[in-house]
């Protein structure tokens, strides 16, 4: 049975749902595709409540991974494009045509599976840009998503 809570961090409230054991769902306000039933709203809860406390160390640049249990509903495509995206290294990104060329389909088919994706964030899609690396489309609006592509560029190296 789903369960969600919302909570608050540097990019604004998030709802964060949990199913069974694992977490299923990470929506900002307004997503663009409507989440999955949420369930009941707690205000505690052991899965959301680690989800929540790794979200904040990743957007306090103290985390570039996520260690929790994760649960995705989608069709064998969409599967496939949500695992290549939890191979995108931290600091990188990949352009919708290079996924389409790995995966199958094109890239417009590619840009509508990875707006789905259900766990934002923890999934990287943020790390998927246009042609030439153009910022395009991304559920939690292209401000979030330069600041998590800032977050994420790796630091100048200095010589002393």
């Amino acid at each position: 049975m789903n369960r969600h809570m919302i909570v608050s961090t540097r990019l604004g409230e998030l709802t964060l749902v949990a199913s069974d054991g694992a977490l299923a769902g990470v929506y900002f306000p307004h997503h663009w595709v409507k989440p999955m039933p949420l369930g009941e709203r707690v205000e505690s809860d052991p899965v959301l409540s680690e989800a929540a406390r790794q979200l904040d160390e990743y957007l306090a640049g103290d985390r570039t991974t996520f260690e929790l249990p994760t649960t995705l509903t989608g069709d064998d495509f969409q599967l496939r494009v949500w695992s290549r995206l939890q191979d995108i290294p931290c600091g990188t990104t990949i352009t919708y045509g290079e996924i389409a060329a790995e995966v199958g389909g094109h890239a417009q088919l590619v840009g509508k599976v990875v707006g789905q994706n259900p766990l934002s964030i923890v999934i990287p899609c943020h790390r998927v840009v246009g042609k030439n690396g153009t910022l395009t489309g991304y559920a939690g609006g292209l401000p979030r998503k330069q600041f998590l592509l800032d977050l994420e560029e790796p630091a100048e190296v200095r010589l002393f």
